[in-house]
């Protein structure tokens, strides 16, 4: 079934119903994982494996801007799936078969290209310019929550969709991996906004994750990467104090 609507969407959909399904798609990833990683937090914490990282509840005006100006990406990012289908059917884009392994490694390396393109876009909101103009509707979020995760403004939504685009006419990556990559980005995405972490602030790099987001959602400066550190550490712009 799942090679059956594979073979639909890349060959025989139109653009709108291209559209539609990945506006779907992301709405799901949204609002339905989202609420699945939320409930799993709070259980995590009701055994004591993680640990709020500032314990305070974000009023509901706030979830309700994250969620206003997510919708609005989401509607952006759409076009991301009409873009990447377009490039399949002119032949730009190749797709290997959806082995195990090609998809295990296709969404493996496109997270590893996301490191370095999440820095230097992220690092370039924070100029000035952009900042003011552009990523200071996700800085609203102070303290970040899961819905935050797709709180941006059009334009910044709209560079941060090109991930896949970016890469996938260079290298080649089965379908399936394309259409898991989401998956994957927001997964880390919910672990670095929803306002929990594993111990207390202290431990191995991995552990810090959710740390270092949330500093960098509360003092708009520093720690620019996604899911590690090591552009952070490369380009000296990593916070080494993990309180807020």
């Amino acid at each position: 079934m799942i090679q059956t609507l594979t073979h639909f969407f890349l060959e025989q959909a139109t653009y709108g119903q291209v559209y539609l399904a990945t506006f779907v798609y992301f709405l799901g990833l949204y609002f339905v994982v989202g609420a699945v990683f939320l409930a799993v937090c709070k259980w995590l914490q009701t055994k004591g494996w993680v640990s709020q990282i500032v314990p305070n509840t974000t009023p509901n005006k706030n979830i309700g801007f994250e969620i206003k100006h997510s919708i609005k990406s989401i509607f952006v990012f759409g076009f991301s799936g009409i873009a990447i289908v377009y490039l399949i059917r002119m032949g730009i884009i190749k797709l290997l078969p959806d082995t195990f392994l090609n998809v295990l490694m296709g969404v493996f390396f496109l997270t590893l290209w996301n490191e370095v393109y999440f820095y230097i876009i992220h690092r370039i909101m924070h100029f000035p310019f952009f900042y003011r103009r552009v990523h200071k509707i996700h800085h609203q979020s102070k303290i970040p929550t899961i819905y935050s995760v797709y709180s941006f403004h059009w334009l910044e939504a709209l560079l941060l969709s090109g991930v896949p685009i970016t890469i996938c006419p260079v290298f080649n990556f089965s379908a399936m991996a394309i259409f898991l990559y989401p998956l994957a980005s927001i997964l880390l995405n919910f672990a670095g906004h929803c306002n929990y972490r594993f111990g207390h602030g202290t431990g191995a790099s991995w552990q810090l994750f959710g740390t270092r987001h949330s500093q960098h959602h509360f003092r708009n400066t520093q720690n620019y990467g996604f899911a590690t550190h090591f552009f952070d550490w490369l380009m000296s712009s990593n916070k080494k104090n993990n309180s807020l």
